[in-house]
Parts: C-alpha cells; structure tokens; sequence
C-alpha cells in the first residue's frame, strides 16, 4: 500500500528557513520522480519542484530556484524539500508524492502547512 507522510512545517518568519520531509512506503523513491506541490488558501495547486530517479537531477519552478532544494535518501526512504529565504508568499500547504501530471499527483500525503508571517 502506498502512503506518504509529509512533515516538518509550521510557522516560520520571513527570512527563516524550513526543512520538510516527506516519509514514502509501498514503493521505493529511488525508482520513482518525486515531486513537491504547494496549495495556498483559495488557489490551485502549485508545482514546486522534482527530482528524477536514479540520477537525482532536480527541476523548480523558475521563481523558486535558489531557494528550495530537493533532496532524497534512499536508505531511509524519504524525500526532503528545503526552503530558504521564506517569503510570505510561500505560505501553503505541501505535499508530496509521485505521478505528477500537471495538476496534480496520482499519490501524495496528507501535506504539511507552511505559514510564513512576522
């Protein structure tokens, strides 16, 4: 059975920095292009970034590059995105997971709220 558990968000001020995780089973990421989407309040859901299998090459979005970094242990199974220099803009809710179509995940988590606010 395929779950994956987002975790890791919270409030954070402009300027700070955040680490989420993302804890997959049923499959192994390794093998699989995982991917991170945001949800703000009211609005559609944002691509953020991948990262393929195997060779581990990473994409943003254009806004986001520099900012956030995707990274994947294999060992433990996870998925990682770090976010920098947050910005009140960032604020959402992220999820993550595989089979991103362009709108949305075929499997994703419960997702993790992001608030970033003075």
């Amino acid at each position: 059975q395929v779950q994956l558990v987002e975790s890791g968000g919270g409030l954070v001020q402009p300027g700070g920095s955040l680490t989420l995780s993302c804890a997959a089973s049923g499959f192994n990421v390794r093998h699989t292009r995982m991917t991170w989407v945001r949800q703000a309040a009211g609005k559609a859901i944002e691509w953020v970034g991948g990262i393929s299998s195997s060779a581990s090459c990473t994409t943003y979005r254009d806004s986001l590059e520099g900012r956030f970094t995707i990274s994947r242990d294999n060992a433990k199974n996870m998925l990682f995105l770090q976010m920098t220099d947050l910005k009140p803009d960032d604020t959402a809710t992220y999820y993550c997971g595989r089979g991103w179509d362009g709108s949305r995940l075929s499997d994703s988590g419960q997702g993790t709220q992001v608030i970033v606010s003075a």
